[in-house]
């Protein structure tokens, strides 16, 4: 964990979950996250959430942003802004109000977006 200023002179969290880590369960935070290990649960945080080429994620993530770069099978839900990197593999449901996809990205599930304001949670299927 470490603690970083951001522009308005307030602390800021950053958690990494390193490359060989795996957790099973639910996290919540109040700031930044980066994935490089696995983690299978869901995970809550105010602030942005990171899977790297080596992160693995399945579950259900809310979150401000999101940037994926690993595999991720999960619920998604950004308030802001989703970016599947050329490297990732995501495979589920994104709500979001905005959404970039590289080429080379594979995506397969659905993806609503929102215009305004927050997104609505993600309805469980039936």
């Amino acid at each position: 964990m470490k603690k970083m200023k951001n522009g308005n002179g307030e602390s800021q969290t950053r958690n990494l979950i390193s490359q060989g880590t795996r957790i099973q369960g639910d996290i919540e935070s109040a700031g930044d996250f980066r994935i490089e290990g696995f983690v299978n649960g869901t995970v809550k945080a105010k602030g942005k959430i990171v899977v790297g080429e080596s992160g693995q994620i399945e579950g259900q993530v809310q979150c401000q942003s999101a940037d994926i770069s690993g595999r991720a099978k999960i619920k998604l839900e950004v308030t802001d802004l989703t970016i599947l990197r050329a490297t990732s593999k995501f495979s589920g449901d994104i709500v979001t109000k905005k959404i970039s996809i590289e080429p080379g990205a594979l995506f397969s599930g659905t993806c609503q977006m929102a215009a305004e304001g927050p997104v609505s949670p993600l309805k469980p299927k039936t």
